[in-house]
């Protein structure tokens, strides 16, 4: 990509790249905004830190970066150990709980219900963009129109095929040769 830099923050962009074509997605022009987070109260949730296991050496056995979170009223418990920091792992365990509730309260209008509905129409697009390409390929759509259009000119496709089209009636008299 062609870019001349003029000061330090500063990008030139020749001009007739304007009128390229963009290769930004055009779908996210028309996409549904996904409902906000579902807000959970501080006093409704108990927090534990526990001992990890598993992989990560002994560092994650020694100390308490698990976090375990109860939502009392529903009971919903959560575990995260995803990474060997306290604060992410909270943050994780928090984020996870309140999908677990928003899926518990709104069903199929969730956010992971919607993320997920999004991702299922994405796949099935590029699945029918797939096999419509494919099955072109197969029948050879496009060659064979060509071949057709081009015998119904000239005679036959088997003169077209091996380079020889039928020879006008005229050729002899526009060359002047006998």
């Amino acid at each position: 990509m062609f870019v001349r830099r003029l000061y330090s923050n500063v990008n030139v962009v020749p001009s007739y790249w304007r009128l390229a074509r963009s290769f930004s997605s055009r779908h996210a022009l028309f996409e549904k905004p996904l409902p906000p987070r579902v807000v959970i109260v501080e006093s409704d949730i108990t927090e534990a830190f526990l001992k990890g296991s598993g992989p990560g050496g002994q560092k994650i056995n020694k100390t308490s970066s698990a976090v375990q979170l109860k939502h009392l009223p529903t009971g919903i418990v959560v575990k995260c150990q995803e990474t060997r920091s306290r604060a992410q792992n909270r943050k994780l365990a928090r984020r996870i709980l309140g999908d677990r509730l928003e899926e518990m309260e709104k069903g199929p209008q969730s956010r992971t219900a919607l993320k997920a509905e999004r991702d299922r129409k994405k796949k099935a697009s590029a699945s029918k963009k797939s096999k419509r390409k494919y099955r072109e390929l197969e029948t050879g759509k496009t060659g064979e129109q060509e071949l057709d259009t081009a015998a119904k000119e000239h005679g036959s496709t088997d003169d077209l095929i091996e380079g020889e089209g039928p020879a006008p009636a005229d050729e002899t008299k526009a060359t002047g040769v006998n």
